[in-house]
């Protein structure tokens, strides 16, 4: 089964999960959870009902910006997972244990905080898919520390024995994948076992998003589709997994650094 860490949502389907800010957990140090600390679905600990629990502790890391604005604001800073918390590399977690909960009886249980989430690989590169990562000065200087964009980008067939050539170019906005998302150079696979979406009521799901990346990759790649690149932005921010591409009082000028650095940075290189 999933560590508990995988099994929290905000929807009515998650596990229970309790929290607490800390402020400068030292190696040692011990946080408490107690009646104080507020839960869900369910608020308190003391109306867990009695049983065997598979428990699982989690740090999120936040880290100190000093802004050009002059805030100060502690975030959890973007380490490549698309602020998705239980996949971010450099927090802490702890081996799922099973234990006997009876929020009646007064019992300690003591959790260790033993492993860390490692860093994310880059993802691979095809003959069709490139990435590019570059530091943009905009955005150091607004939140004073050095900050990235960076693109996935679908080039077009020909592209490498056409060095001369120039290409129209299509900005994709989504969230935060982690590749280009479907595109797919391989044919579906035959022995991948169908599952379930909720969000689409669609049986299946998965195998109908391989059919059709695969399908967008056969005419991608034919001799009549149209030749220009396609980008999708990595704009990860200490808030959010994108950024809306927007200028922002609060998340800072991605929408000048998207238009005025990364853009020309990929025409240039293109």
């Amino acid at each position: 089964s999933k560590e508990p860490r995988f099994q929290i949502s905000d929807g009515p389907n998650t596990q229970l999960i309790f929290g607490v800010d800390i402020n400068g957990l030292k190696p040692g140090d011990a946080a408490f959870f107690d009646e104080s600390v507020f839960g869900y679905p369910v608020p308190r600990i003391s109306e867990i009902p009695p049983g065997t629990y598979t428990i699982q502790a989690f740090l999120n890391r936040y880290e100190t910006f000093h802004r050009a604005d002059g805030h100060i604001v502690k975030l959890p800073m973007d380490k490549g997972e698309g602020q998705r918390w239980v996949q971010k590399p450099g927090n802490f977690f702890s081996t799922p244990q099973d234990v006997k909960i009876d929020p009646q009886k007064d019992k300690k249980i003591t959790i260790v905080l033993d492993q860390e989430i490692p860093p994310i690989p880059d993802p691979p590169e095809t003959k069709y898919i490139k990435h590019i990562k570059i530091q943009s000065q905009l955005l150091t200087e607004f939140w004073g520390r050095p900050m990235f964009l960076g693109a996935h980008i679908l080039l077009p067939e020909g592209f490498d024995t056409h060095p001369e050539a120039r290409y129209p170019l299509v900005i994709n906005h989504g969230h935060f994948p982690y590749t280009f998302g479907g595109f797919r150079e391989i044919p579906p696979d035959p022995d991948l076992e169908p599952t379930y979406s909720d969000r689409f009521d669609w049986p299946g799901y998965n195998k109908t998003v391989q059919e059709h990346a695969y399908k967008f990759y056969q005419e991608w790649t034919g001799p009549d589709f149209p030749r220009f690149l396609i980008i999708q932005i990595q704009h990860a921010n200490p808030y959010y997994d994108d950024s809306y591409a927007v200028n922002s009082v609060n998340v800072g000028p991605y929408g000048d650094a998207i238009t005025y650095e990364l853009i020309p940075y990929i025409e240039k290189i293109s």
